[in-house]
């Protein structure tokens, strides 16, 4: 016959057992981060600030933990000191490229820079990173970065509002997103007049602008679209993002905190919710 102690006691183990377990069944339910690296700098840009920004914004979105590879060199000819070992990209799940590279032309560093991407690993490629790495036969023929990219751009005009119109409503990147307007911004230019067959149109933008006699003229590129690069990865990319005022706009970060998670393969609710930390090595 059990005591009356052990008779008390029973049902309070049995309570801690239980909930020991179901909060062990929550943490093994909850998905990992996405691990990923933001490469970031080089010239024209307040990348000092910007890094900070895109890896805040974008794990306020999305469960996405961060690796920053920051170089704090203002010119273009630096490649980042991250590119520098052949396994640069092990252990991320994603790499986003936000620097301004353009006279990196030493196609094996370039290769280097490629070839996770060229096996499988996806990528988000911002603003200036679309000028970079012009090697050998730039702007005359598709060089690899562009390959990658899925865009052949090769300048901009003055900084000035963009309109932005969303050409791909379906895609599960913008859905539900409506068309905006940005403050001063560069609109890229498409020198072909067209992404690449591999490519796939997401919001295209329009700057009027006038020119010394005071006309007004209207520009229109194609401003954000996905790529599939050598069959495998899957790339986001947005020629906005020059300003900070743009880069911290909650319409920006929710288009690249979407599009990074669509590159993954991740876009589902699951993680559509911020992350416990922003920084991987954060001490908790």
């Amino acid at each position: 016959m059990l005591s009356t102690r052990f008779r008390i006691v029973l049902p309070v183990l049995v309570t801690v057992v239980a909930v020991a377990f179901t909060g062990l069944s929550r943490a093994e339910d909850e998905p990992k981060p996405i691990r990923a690296l933001l490469v970031i700098g080089g010239c024209c840009h307040d990348y000092a600030k910007q890094k900070d920004i895109l890896t805040k914004g974008i794990s306020a979105r999305a469960n996405v933990q961060w690796g920053v590879a920051y170089d704090p060199d203002k010119g273009t000819k630096h490649l980042n000191p991250a590119y520098e070992t052949d396994d640069w990209a092990k252990n991320y799940d994603v790499i986003v490229h936000d620097e301004c590279s353009a006279d990196v032309k030493d196609l094996k560093a370039v290769e280097r820079v490629l070839k996770p991407h060229k096996e499988g690993l996806p990528g988000v490629v911002l603003h200036c990173s679309m000028h970079s790495f012009r090697t050998e036969g730039w702007p005359k023929t598709t060089t690899p970065w562009f390959e990658f990219t899925g865009l052949a751009s090769t300048g901009h005009g003055a900084q000035l509002p963009i309109g932005v119109v969303f050409v791909d409503k379906e895609s599960p990147i913008t859905k539900g997103m409506t068309d905006w307007n940005t403050k001063n911004e560069e609109l890229y230019n498409n020198f072909s007049g067209k992404l690449l067959e591999t490519a796939q149109p997401l919001a295209r933008g329009k700057q009027t602008s006038k020119n010394k006699d005071g006309k007004e003229s209207t520009a229109e590129t194609v401003v954000a679209w996905t790529n599939t690069y050598n069959g495998k990865a899957k790339v986001f990319a947005t020629t906005l993002g020059h300003n900070n005022e743009t880069v911290a706009d909650e319409r920006y970060l929710d288009l690249v905190a979407r599009g990074l998670l669509w590159s993954c393969g991740k876009l589902e609710p699951a993680y559509l919710k911020p992350a416990k930390q922003v920084m991987l090595d954060e001490k908790k």
